[in-house]
């Protein structure tokens, strides 16, 4: 079932925790002069068009990304992921919200790798057009979960994977945890990051413990909630699974979250959560 299309949640309040993480983790990693490799298990299309039909239906990013914009003294973290926006429309209007593959790509270098999976047969096309050059991305409509395991350990020694499945099939839940075992036990010193969505506090808080029994250490957990988990039917927040993250992201998280719960809150149930699922 390849029903899903990102396209009418572009730029939404999971986008930014997700692409904040992103982006944090790329700012790390350039840090060294040695190269890194980047794996995007779902990457979409890479950069989305906000004036599309299908943005324009619920217009999400509205209460996301364009109130970030127009807010003032953020965080650094935040100004830095806002750039990359601002970059994205040369304009002063925001017609485009980037997606993971466009976050990393305004970071990456010359001798830096990225891979980007995506099977969706009208969203692979989008994608390989927005990256060309194949020595820079190798783009591929092939089983994102499946790379993890062909892919890793990468030759640069040195990376991340993003897993952000759309979770409309229940066993994309089980496809990550098994997934992050494979990639770990390949290449136990890369980066992971797992997205999820908080439909229910039950559905999330099982997840967490299927992720905890894999006895991985070193698993930073950061979560969002914009309203009440229990209320409301849809998602309510959503949350970014870390393992082997930047040692400064825990300080980091801790000052931009309650500052996104604030802005981007819908009523006096927002929450947020900084907190180790294993320590190192």
């Amino acid at each position: 079932m390849l029903s899903y299309r990102h396209i009418y949640h572009a730029g939404n309040h999971a986008d930014i925790l997700k692409h904040l993480t992103v982006s944090q983790i790329c700012r790390h990693f350039i840090k060294k002069d040695a190269p890194f490799f980047y794996l995007d298990t779902h990457a979409g299309i890479g950069q989305y068009s906000l004036k599309s039909e299908q943005a324009q239906k619920n217009k999400e990013y509205h209460s996301g990304i364009a109130k970030l914009l127009d807010a003032k003294r953020l965080p650094e973290p935040i100004e830095a992921l806002l750039d990359i926006v601002r970059d994205t429309n040369p304009t002063d209007t925001l017609d485009f919200y980037p997606g993971s593959p466009k976050i990393v790509d305004y970071y990456v270098r010359q001798k830096d790798k990225l891979h980007l999976c995506e099977l969706h047969p009208n969203d692979y096309p989008t994608l390989a057009a927005l990256f060309p050059n194949k020595r820079k991305a190798n783009v591929v409509k092939e089983d994102g979960f499946a790379a993890v395991k062909a892919m890793l350990p990468p030759p640069q020694k040195r990376g991340f994977v993003l897993m952000d499945p759309p979770y409309e099939v229940k066993k994309d839940y089980q496809h990550v945890v098994q997934a992050l075992k494979d990639g770990h036990q390949r290449f136990p010193q890369g980066t992971y990051a797992i997205w999820y969505p908080v439909l229910n506090r039950q559905q999330a808080n099982e997840f967490l413990k299927a992720i905890k029994a894999t006895r991985i250490r070193n698993i930073l957990l950061l979560e969002l909630c914009i309203r009440d988990t229990e209320k409301e039917r849809g998602m309510a927040g959503s949350g970014m699974i870390v393992v082997n993250p930047p040692w400064t992201l825990e300080k980091e998280a801790g000052e931009f979250l309650p500052i996104l719960s604030n802005i981007l809150a819908e009523d006096t149930q927002a929450s947020h959560q900084v907190t180790w699922i294993t320590p190192e």
